[in-house]
Parts: C-alpha cells; structure tokens; sequence
C-alpha cells in the first residue's frame, strides 16, 4: 500500500465520529458493521489481485461508507462522500484517488450500477451480509432500524417476505465473492423460503381458528343484540315513566293553582290588590310548572328517525329496513326483496341491526336530554317560588 498509516488513521477516526455523533439507536449501521464491511472488503480485495493503491483505495472507501449515518439516514452516501472527502484532503491524500473512493462510495447506494472492479468489491462486500450465517439476526436488527429511523412496521410474515424478495433480487458481481458467498448465500434464500413457509401455515391457522371462533359466538352475537336491545327497550321505557311522573305532577300543580285563582279571585281579591306581590311567587310557579311539563312532553312524544327511502338504496344496503320508519315508505316488493336479501347476507343483517341500535341510542340520548332540562326547570323553579314566597311574606 502508498500509505501505512493512513487506514489506520480513518480507523480511529470513525470510531470517533461513530462514538461521538452517532445514534444509539442505529442497531444496525454501527462501527461493527462498518468495520466488518472494511475488513470483507480487504480479503476480497486481496483475493481479486488487487495492487496496493486500489486495494488501499477500496478499504478507505468501506471505512467512510456508512459514515454519513452520523449525521442522516436516508442519502447518507453522499454526507459519507463529504466526510471522507473532507478527511482525506486534511490528511494531503491525492485529489485523484480520493475521486476514486468517492465513486466507490456512491456504488453502495441502491440502485447504483457499478462501474468498475473497486465498486463491484465494495459493493459486494456491503451485502456479504447476505452470505453468511449472520443473515437474519443482523436483519432484525435493521428491522428495528427502519421502525425507529423510517417508521417502517413490518408482521412478521410480511417481514419475512420482504427478506424473501430482497434476498432474490441480490446477486453477487465478482467471481471472488461469488466464490466465497454464494453457496451460503443459496441456503439461506431457501431457509428465508421455509421460514416464510412456516409463518405462512401459522397465520393460516391462526385465520382459521380466528374463523372458528367467529363462527361459534353465533349464539352470542345473538345474545348480545338482544340483550342491546333490550336494554334500550328498558332505558326508553324509564325515560317514558320518569316523563310522565314530571307531566302527572305539574299538571295537578296547574290545576290546583288554576282552580284556586278562579275559585278564590272574588274573595281574595282585595287581598292580591292589598299584597300584589303575592303573584309573582304563583307567577313563577306557573312558569316553573309550565315550562317542566313541556319539556318532559317533548322527551315522552313518539320520536321515529327516518329517511327519504328508494329502491337503489335499499339494494345497496345503505339503509335500514328493520326499522318501521323506514321500510313503511317503500313499496311491498321491494321490502319483501330487501329483506330476502338480508336473510341471504349476514354482513349486511348485522349491519342493518347496528344502525338500528345506533338511532335507537340517538332517540334515547334525545329523551333524557329533554328529561334532565324538565327537573332542572322544576327544581329551580321550586327553589324561586319558595324564596319570592318568603320575600313577599317577609314585606
């Protein structure tokens, strides 16, 4: 080689770079994986022939190749190119070679087409990887990599096919490397096959007890719509019952303040125009009762959610037809078909119960709505009269 030290140099200056500015999350692209590439790269260097300036210029380009990780993940070839750039030009190394293991640099990166034998070795020393028993330990780990640095998530069978399709598409361009990996490189293709296959027949068993499982709870899918049901039935139910009990109670309260005003007005007449204020507690109480009864009137109407129905829709399924609301707007035939359909169509029943349930939520959450606003109004109106009550008592 032109320059004993200089490799040794670039050495320590990674490890460096690597231990001060590189993330330790990079599970993969590490000073271990940098240097092991570094070191492939001299023995296929070696054994390719090469004379000591390239193969000096090759091991210096595998020593910065991964370099740029320091800084990005996705382009670091070209940040790897400055770094190396940068160092080698600081250290006096000739512009024309550092030119060279620049280029040897950027054939590392995807898709990038060798163009000589110094990047043909490199490039086949940064997936050596491919050719050894290491395969798919260090592929987990660049799994990880990609989680954390690309949001990339992967099952493991869909990881495991990605593996498959990436280790096919790979081929090693030097007869030295293909000497030295390949036969490696073809068993670990056909153990990626057998643990594709494997995961494959796990995931289809899983999808088939999956299927079983769904099948079985016919029963309690059942159950469960029916207890949903009734629990809405029961829920309106005590809507209707607390809306009548507001309704019973302030119309006896209106009746017993109108009856007492038009009974009594002639001889307590002199009395209201002695005490006038008297009226205003009797007045919010009017209020106060008219008011309650109102809005528990309004919770206690028969409410129906419907829809402009025609026949399209019902064929499409993007209506419910359980629903009287509903299926009373439309022809007999065409209930009559819908409803074939259904019985035909699980999806399509389940879906048509759900939106059931949904509106009859929608109508359910209406009603105690209006019923919370009926015994607020009354307990505040209560709370009123009795204070104006004291007030004009106290005058």
């Amino acid at each position: 080689m032109e320059d004993q030290e200089i490799i040794p140099k670039v050495s320590n200056y990674v490890f460096t770079l690597f231990k001060e500015k590189l993330s330790r999350k990079l599970v993969y692209h590490n000073y271990k994986h940098t240097a092991e590439i570094a070191k492939e790269a001299q023995n296929l260097g070696e054994s390719a022939n090469l004379n000591g300036s390239d193969l000096e210029a090759l091991v210096l380009a595998a020593w910065f190749h991964d370099t740029g990780y320091a800084d990005t993940y996705t382009g670091h070839e070209e940040r790897s190119v400055e770094y190396a750039t940068d160092f080698l030009q600081s250290a006096g190394y000739p512009a024309d070679r550092i030119a060279i293991i620049a280029d040897c640099i950027m054939a590392t990166k995807h898709g990038h087409e060798a163009a000589s034998l110094l990047q043909e070795i490199l490039a086949d020393a940064d997936i050596s990887n491919i050719g050894k028993d290491s395969f798919f330990s260090n592929a987990e780990l660049l799994r990880v990599e990609w989680e954390v640095f690309l949001n990339k998530f992967f099952t493991d069978a869909e990881w495991a096919q990605y593996q498959l399709d990436f280790l096919i598409g790979q081929s090693f361009r030097t007869a030295v490397a293909k000497e030295k990996f390949n036969e490696k490189f073809k068993a670990n293709i056909e153990e990626q096959r057998s643990r594709l296959e494997k995961l494959s027949k796990k995931q289809k068993k899983k999808n088939q007890k999956d299927r079983e499982t769904l099948a079985q709870p016919k029963r309690g899918i059942e159950t469960m719509f029916q207890s949903t049901y009734q629990n809405h039935m029961s829920l309106s139910g005590i809507a209707d019952n607390k809306a009548n009990m507001m309704i019973s109670l302030n119309a006896i309260i209106l009746s017993v303040i109108i009856t007492y005003l038009g009974a009594k007005t002639s001889v307590l007449g002199t009395e209201f125009t002695r005490n006038p204020i008297l009226m205003v507690p009797i007045g919010i109480l009017i209020l106060t009762t008219l008011g309650s009864v109102v809005s528990a009137i309004m919770s206690a109407q028969p409410e129906v959610t419907s829809f402009n129905i025609r026949p399209n829709k019902v064929k499409s399924k993007k209506v419910n037809i359980l629903f009287f609301g509903n299926f009373t707007k439309i022809p007999l035939s065409d209930f009559q078909g819908g409803m074939h359909d259904l019985m035909r169509d699980k999806d399509a029943l389940y879906n048509n119960m759900i939106t059931d349930i949904y509106y009859l939520g929608d109508v359910l959450s209406k009603k105690y709505r209006l019923l919370r606003i009926s015994y607020t109004i009354f307990m505040i109106g209560l709370i009123l009269t009795v204070l104006s009550f004291i007030v004009a008592i106290a005058r």
